[in-house]
């Protein structure tokens, strides 16, 4: 099992990277090249920006069993049809039950935003969206 996360604009790195380090888990982070990130106790693999890049080299090297961050569904949705573990930086945990209705959900913002409508944007980071993520991390750790 490998920890694989998706790292741009992701605010959990360094908790995941820790987190896999504490467990003597191999850790990639996957960005492109705009967002280079390095950590210790992690490879870092650099991809060029591009529409998808990062998601389609994240998906090439899940493997059954590993564990994703991201908070893109289409990812988390490719990674689940690999039987793999996707988690977002909040701690929601991405499974067969409710992927399709978060892929929904994106779909209809979209169509709301190209009709030139607004929708609302995420909201602010907690100190809770850590403790929920932590705790969600974990369980996905414990549960392969």
């Amino acid at each position: 099992m490998k920890i694989i996360i998706d790292a741009d604009a992701c605010p959990v790195v360094d908790i995941a990277v820790g987190i896999a380090k504490e467990r003597n888990l191999e850790c990639v982070i996957v960005c492109d090249n705009t967002h280079f990130i390095q950590k210790d106790g992690a490879e870092t693999i650099v991809v060029d920006k591009g529409a998808d890049s990062a998601d389609c080299k994240i998906a090439n090297l899940t493997e059954k069993g590993d564990v994703v961050i991201t908070q893109d569904y289409g990812l988390a949705a490719l990674v689940l049809g690999k039987g793999g573990k996707a988690l977002n930086q909040n701690g929601l945990i991405y499974s067969d039950t409710n992927i399709e209705n978060l892929l929904f959900t994106r779909y209809i913002g979209k169509k709301e935003r190209m009709a030139g409508n607004r929708t609302k944007g995420p909201k602010k980071r907690t100190a809770q969206n850590d403790d929920d993520f932590i705790k969600a991390f974990n369980l996905c750790l414990d549960c392969n």
